[in-house]
This record gives C-alpha cells, sequence and structure tokens, in this order.
C-alpha cells in the first residue's frame, strides 16, 4: 500500500474529498445526475506556517479544520436538496393560485366581487406565511453563523456525552471504592461503551445507514488507488472499505489516548497540589483535550503510512469500529465517490509514479456531471 495523502468524508448523498489546499464535494441529485463543487481551503494559507506543522500542535489544528471543513460540505450537499424542495414549493404555489383564481372567478360569475378578493388575498397571505424568511437563509453571513453555531453545538454535545457523562457515572463509585485507579478504568470502560454504542445506535438510522454507504464507498476508493488498482466501479467495489486513517479511528484514538493520560496525570497532579474537587477534575480533562487529539492525529498520521506490524495491530481497534460507521456501498455510490476523487486528485500520476503503471495523463474526462470550480 502506497499512501496518497488524500482524504475525506461522506456528506448528504454524496462524497468529500480532499487533497491538500483543495476539496470537492460530489453529490448525486435527485435526478441522478452527479454535481461537483471544488473549492479552495479556507485553512491552505497556513500551510507553510512552520508553527502549524509542529508535531501535536498540527494535530489539533487538523481537528478544528477537518471538523469546519466537513459541516461546511455537509451544508453544501444539504442546499442541493433544499434547491430542489423550493422548486416543488413554487409548482405548488402556482397550483394554490390557480385553485384561488378559479374559486375567484366563479364567485365573481356570481356577483360576489368582494368575497372573490378576499380569496384571493387569503391565498397571497397563506403562501407569504409558507415561505416565511428561507430567502434570507442563504444569506453567506446566516450560513457561517450556522455553521459556527453548528460546531459549537456539536463539540458541548460530544464533551458532554463523552467526557462528562462518563466522569459522573464513574463518580457513584467513590462510595463503595476507596481506589483512584480503579475509578478511573471504570470512566474509561464507561467511555467507550457510550462510544460503542452511541454508533450502534444511529448506524440502525435508515438516512445515516446511506451516509455509511457513501462513507464505505470513499474509503473503497482510497483503498483502490494506495493498492495501484485502476480506479473504477469493479476494482473499488471489490476494495476494503477499511482504512487506517479513517476519522472513525481517529476518534477511537482519542478515547483510549484520554484514558491513558487521564490515568497518567490526574492522580500524581492532584496529589502534589492537593486539590480533589469535580470542578478541578473536569477543567483538567479540559485543558488536555487539544493535547490528546494532538497525539491521535500522530498516531493516525503514522498508521496511514506504515505498514508495521506494531502499529497495524494498534490500529485494529479502530478499523474494527469502521464496521459500525461504513457500509458497503452501490455502484451509484462508487461513481460519486470516483468522481470526487477525480476532481481534486490525479490518480494516473500518482500510480504512475508508485506503482509503475503507465496510464496516459491527458485522456479527456467522459460523463454527463457538472463541475463549479473556484
Amino acid at each position: 500500500m502506497k499512501p496518497s495523502g488524500i482524504g475525506g468524508q461522506a456528506v448528504i448523498e454524496g462524497v468529500m474529498m480532499r487533497n491538500g489546499g483543495k476539496y470537492a464535494v460530489a453529490v448525486r441529485t435527485e435526478d441522478q445526475g452527479i454535481v461537483v463543487d471544488v473549492q479552495n481551503c479556507s485553512s491552505s494559507r497556513f500551510q507553510n506556517n512552520k508553527i502549524v506543522k509542529l508535531p501535536i500542535i498540527r494535530g489539533v489544528v487538523n481537528f478544528f479544520d477537518s471538523m469546519i471543513l466537513g459541516m461546511k460540505s455537509l451544508m453544501y450537499s444539504a442546499s442541493l436538496f433544499a434547491e430542489e424542495t423550493e422548486a416543488e414549493q413554487a409548482e405548488r404555489e402556482e397550483k394554490a393560485r390557480k385553485k384561488a383564481t378559479a374559486k375567484a372567478e366563479k364567485l365573481r360569475s356570481q356577483g360576489k366581487e368582494a368575497e372573490a378578493d378576499k380569496v384571493l388575498q387569503k391565498c397571497e397571505e397563506k403562501l407569504a406565511k409558507e415561505a416565511g424568511t428561507s430567502s434570507s437563509g442563504k444569506e453567506d453571513g446566516d450560513n457561517d453563523m450556522l455553521m459556527t453555531l453548528t460546531v459549537i453545538f456539536s463539540l458541548v454535545f460530544s464533551i458532554v456525552l463523552f467526557m462528562m457523562a462518563p466522569y459522573f457515572i464513574s463518580r457513584i463509585l467513590r462510595k463503595v471504592v476507596a481506589s483512584e485507579m480503579l475509578i478511573l478504568i471504570v470512566e474509561g470502560i464507561v467511555k467507550l461503551v457510550i462510544f460503542i454504542g452511541y454508533l450502534a445506535l444511529i448506524s440502525r438510522m435508515k438516512d445515516i445507514q446511506r451516509t455509511f454507504m457513501y462513507h464505505g464507498a470513499e474509503h473503497k476508493c482510497i483503498n483502490c488507488i494506495e493498492h495501484g488498482l485502476e480506479l473504477n466501479v469493479e476494482n473499488v467495489r471489490i476494495s476494503s472499505r477499511e482504512h487506517k486513517r479513517c476519522g472513525t479511528s481517529f476518534l477511537f484514538i482519542v478515547m483510549f489516548v484520554s484514558i491513558v493520560f487521564i490515568m497518567v496525570v490526574s492522580i500524581p497532579l492532584f496529589a502534589l497540589i492537593h486539590v480533589n474537587t469535580a470542578f478541578w477534575r473536569i477543567v483538567l480533562r479540559l485543558a488536555l483535550l487539544p493535547v490528546i487529539a494532538g497525539v491521535s492525529y500522530e498516531f493516525i498520521r503514522l498508521a496511514g503510512s506504515s505498514d508495521s506490524k506494531i502499529v497495524n495491530i494498534l490500529s485494529k481497534p479502530g478499523m474494527a469500529m469502521q464496521r459500525l460507521t461504513t457500509k458497503e456501498p452501490d455502484d451509484s455510490m462508487i461513481e460519486v465517490a470516483i468522481a470526487s476523487v477525480e476532481a481534486v486528485f490525479d490518480w494516473k500520476k500518482f500510480e504512475n509514479e508508485q506503482f509503475g503503471t503507465n496510464y496516459t495523463l491527458d485522456e479527456s474526462k467522459e460523463g454527463s456531471q457538472e463541475q463549479k470550480e473556484s
């Protein structure tokens, strides 16, 4: 396997792929076409910053950057279906106006002019009320605010569910257990149980299952390229849907590293400063988050470029978790993932250099997909 450096995520009915300073979001629309949007990453201006490239720090920066880019890609994919919904709404409005007009004409034929005017007026008032302020939601400022609030909510929700809840559940044992180490072990076990249970629960939702199928298509495309196979539906189909650089593996490593860090740091620290309150224990966990994210990123980065037996063994739990967050995609989903890859990554050039293949690099791309680039 040769690491390609590309990565991505599943979005609503599509796949986002990132390569260097560019990313592409490919979405299968309701008319069965594929729309591909290519953009420059807003964080690309920091790529040459020496501080941002430092170990641990780059992990923290990459974590927040990936989260923001992921939300932005999800919002873009959702907007495509919102536009189609608005088209359907316009059609319904036209039908409603025609119906009201027909009723008004009937009333006028009966000499009821005032009632006819009221029918038309009520129709327009009802349609205006249904439309609400939907147009204002399209403003860039509103979208930025929504994305910011979504990122903040996601962070708070994750901290409460995967950090605060396990802590307070484990504290119940303080009434019967004196060993701080044992309580911390229980906290770690509760944390993993909540994480696995959460993934198992959402994986049963129909819409999430489709997203997980696109997640599988994303992994399969990357594995296909990194194993030197031609990027086509047939080869992607037979490729693995597990990948060591997956975000699921990253989150699992975050869980594991957080357990180790809290055990290693909290016991000697609180013994030294003699502060043993819930407030300071929570503050410590929050303070360690950036370090935990940075260390976890370094491991995932190493795992993605190493075939070491030790690294492979350590990667197995996280890859096993991907059985919950990826599903086997159908061919139409694979086509979407391929479109996203080809929009930002020259896989033929990569395989020529890494595997000695002999692909022609100037072949014209065929297909009916729409592509926008900025």
